[in-house]
């Protein structure tokens, strides 16, 4: 690098510090200066400085950091200091209060967005009132007919049903195994044989057993 680049790092790096006024490691100032001078050219100037005494070079841990000579910026003033400390700490109490508020602000947008419009409810309340009205209809209809089945007529139908079930597995399967023994010696195949004695299946009709 020039002598032209060295100088220009140097004053880059020294009117960053001057400005920001705290510490800051070579990296950091090498990514805060947008990466305008090179890594070692931040660190060659650094050290310079330091090494004139216009900054300030520390150890923090394994690594160095650099300030800016405090001399330059006056004298300390402990009262000012802690009148900025206090318009700190009443700001972050106000941005604290502003989140709280904003969180809550939120919460009741939401709230609102998730419910329905007074149009929309009307016409909700409107489809829901017809359908109610529909499901009374339907009801009176059915209490006033006449053909009511009791429940012992219920009970008797029900089993009823369950018994012809039972009995027609019961039969399909007695005769499926007579017309099964009769094919092992029949010498023609199984659809001839029910022409031949006029078998008619379930399947042929549609016919399914219930399964209850």
């Amino acid at each position: 690098m020039s002598k032209k680049s060295d100088d220009e790092a140097s004053d880059a790096v020294l009117n960053y510090l001057t400005k920001q006024n705290r510490p800051y490691s070579a990296v950091d100032i090498f990514s805060n200066l947008h990466k305008k001078f090179g890594k070692t050219a931040v660190q060659r100037s650094l050290e310079k400085l330091a090494s004139k005494g216009v900054i300030t070079e520390k150890i923090n841990g394994k690594q160095k950091v650099y300030a800016p000579k405090q001399d330059q910026f006056g004298e300390y003033d402990e009262n000012e200091v802690k009148k900025i400390d206090e318009k700190i700490r009443l700001s972050q109490e106000k941005l604290k209060q502003l989140q709280e508020t904003l969180k809550t602000q939120d919460a009741e947008l939401r709230n609102v967005n998730s419910t329905l419009t007074t149009k929309d409810a009307k016409a909700r309340l409107e489809d829901l009132t017809n359908k109610c009205n529909k499901y009374q209809e339907r009801i009176k209809d059915i209490k006033s007919a006449s053909n009511h089945v009791t429940p012992e007529e219920k009970d008797k139908i029900y089993k009823e049903h369950k018994l012809y079930v039972q009995s027609w597995r019961k039969r399909k399967r007695m005769a499926t195994e007579i017309l099964n023994s009769i094919l092992e010696g029949y010498p023609k195949p199984k659809k001839q044989l029910f022409e031949d004695i006029g078998i008619e299946t379930d399947e042929e009709y549609g016919a399914v057993i219930p399964s209850t």
